[in-house]
């Protein structure tokens, strides 16, 4: 909790618009602002732009940046670099200049990235300057009336416990928000962004260049970079969702920006259409992951995350060292376990979130997880990067291409290799996250013995010793898997779905596809039960 009563928080707001609308709340509305601060979960601290404690505003993040410096002075690198960084949300500008302002004045060298841009150019900046963290301002693919404020440390990996913990004790000593020190910054050039580029340019292992790409930037800060990137890479052909492509905090035509959400990928897929291309690429806002479209028959569809990574991992296998370590996540695909086995690759599995799945052990090469988030770079951005992703897939399809292949034929080899794996998600979303703690006791006090005719064990990792301790539970039968958790960065409960059928050869594939889709359906009918 904050040591500040209300009205020593009002009193200190440096922002006048916050002061007046907290000034104007009821009672009641005040006991909700600030019955609890914001705390750092999956992805840093998030939630909607409105004042108190418990939303992002410039008190909460002059603050929050106030603690972060008094935590990294406590451990001898005050004086230290600092990266500050910024998408095009609403607030993002005056957040990242005050945190940057507040690095400043309590001592530290702060590098201010000169405009919006995408969150991987501030891990990139981290591990290229030595810094000793970075801040992001971002809320990812969060709905258009929320931001967030997202940190690295030193190596530009993200904040783990138990210095999220720490921090946060650091913050609560912390007074009122217009007593905190801030002294000018002057924003960087573009030469990072350069470097950024230039390295993204190197990574594509083949020759092949001859694509047409279809690409959105879903309203956020990933376009410009994006087609700089594709293009420095040699990928010329090149078509934007042109009513997608300028930052637009509003999100106009999208009811969330989120690339995986249903109809979200429409334009971007018309466009692919249209212009008959061979690859669709959608950025979420802050372009830190990447879905890919593909066409299927007469229709384009998106790949799950699921389908991009494995596809992504295997292409980063053909040229690594030998014994080399991919990871994804408890709630991805079993898939990619089985083809780090069959390509010599070792394989670990993390809890959600590239926080942890950059820190899966020696020789990674490459971590994903299901919700499009891809780390093909791992040496020089250590966290999800939806840009360097989308150059690699444009170079695999390319590649394929000169051999008459698809991305589609490639999943269709795996699935006779190792069995057709085929995943689903179901998302509970609540208005009280008091739901969420209900029913996941519900499940627990009395877990299905069967699921989809099958007999399930179950796992619960809220009772595990260790770094996999969590809250979820998990369901295993002979070709089925299910993971039920609380989302860490939205109120929703999610269920991840898994069934896999063998495939004696191709001419099975539709079959096993049919069903693959059977099953999952009954999967569902129990997700939707909870």
């Amino acid at each position: 909790m904050t040591p500040l009563n209300v009205t020593e928080w009002i009193d200190a707001d440096p922002d006048p618009v916050t002061r007046a609308e907290l000034a104007a709340l009821s009672e009641h509305e005040l006991t909700e602002r600030f019955s609890a601060p914001l705390t750092f979960g999956t992805a840093g601290l998030r939630g909607p732009v409105r004042g108190g404690p418990n939303g992002m505003n410039l008190a909460v993040v002059i603050r929050t940046t106030a603690g972060l410096a008094a935590w990294l002075t406590a451990r001898c690198q005050g004086g230290s670099r600092v990266v500050v960084g910024r998408d095009a949300r609403l607030g993002s500008e005056a957040f990242a200049l005050a945190a940057a302002e507040v690095m400043a004045a309590a001592g530290f060298e702060v590098t201010l990235l000169p405009r919006p841009l995408p969150t991987p150019l501030v891990a990139f900046a981290v591990r290229r300057l030595g810094a000793a963290a970075g801040i992001q301002i971002t809320a990812s693919h969060n709905p258009a009336a929320d931001n967030g404020y997202k940190v690295y440390l030193s190596g530009g990996a993200q904040l783990v416990s138990p210095a999220d913990r720490e921090i946060e004790s650091e913050i609560a000593r912390i007074g009122g928000a217009a007593d905190v020190a801030r002294a000018s910054v002057i924003p960087a050039d573009d030469s990072l962004v350069e470097e950024y580029i230039a390295r993204i340019a190197t990574l594509p292992h083949g020759d092949a260049r001859s694509i047409r790409i279809a690409l959105t930037a879903m309203h956020g800060v990933g376009g410009e970079t994006a087609t700089a990137a594709l293009r420095a890479a040699g990928f010329e052909d090149l078509h934007v969702v042109a009513e997608q492509f300028d930052p637009d905090p509003t999100f106009p035509t999208v009811e969330f920006p989120n690339p995986e959400e249903p109809g979200a990928a429409d334009r971007l897929l018309a466009l692919a259409r249209s212009v008959d291309a061979d690859l669709a690429i959608a950025l979420d806002p802050d372009a830190d992951r990447c879905a890919v479209g593909v066409r299927d028959g007469d229709q384009w569809r998106m790949l799950r995350g699921d389908e991009t990574g494995v596809l992504l991992a295997d292409h980063v296998l053909h040229s690594a060292p030998e014994d080399s370590l991919v990871a994804t996540t408890i709630v991805s695909s079993t898939l990619l376990s089985k083809l780090a086995k069959a390509r010599g690759a070792r394989f670990a599995q993390t809890l959600t979130g590239f926080k942890w799945l950059t820190r899966a052990g020696d020789g990674l090469v490459y971590a994903y997880e299901e919700a499009i988030g891809h780390c093909v770079d791992p040496d020089v951005v250590r966290d999800k990067d939806g840009i360097s992703a989308a150059v690699l897939v444009a170079d695999l399809a390319a590649t394929l291409a000169g051999s008459n292949r698809t991305l589609l034929d490639v999943l269709g080899d795996y699935a006779v290799e190792f069995g057709l794996h085929r995943g689903d998600q179901v998302s509970r979303r609540v208005e009280d996250l008091s739901d969420i703690a209900e029913m996941m006791k519900r499940l627990r006090a009395d877990p299905p013995g069967q699921l989809a005719g099958e007999p399930v064990t179950t796992e619960d990792l809220s009772l595990v010793r260790g770094g996999m301790r969590t809250d979820a539970v998990i369901f295993d039968g002979p070709s089925i898997r299910v993971v039920v958790r609380p989302s860490g960065t939205e109120p929703k409960l999610k269920c991840y779905l898994e069934v896999v059928v063998p495939v004696a050869n191709r001419d099975d594939l539709a079959k096993a596809l049919e069903q693959a889709k059977a099953r999952l359906a009954e999967l569902r009918t129990f997700a939707l039960s909870l």
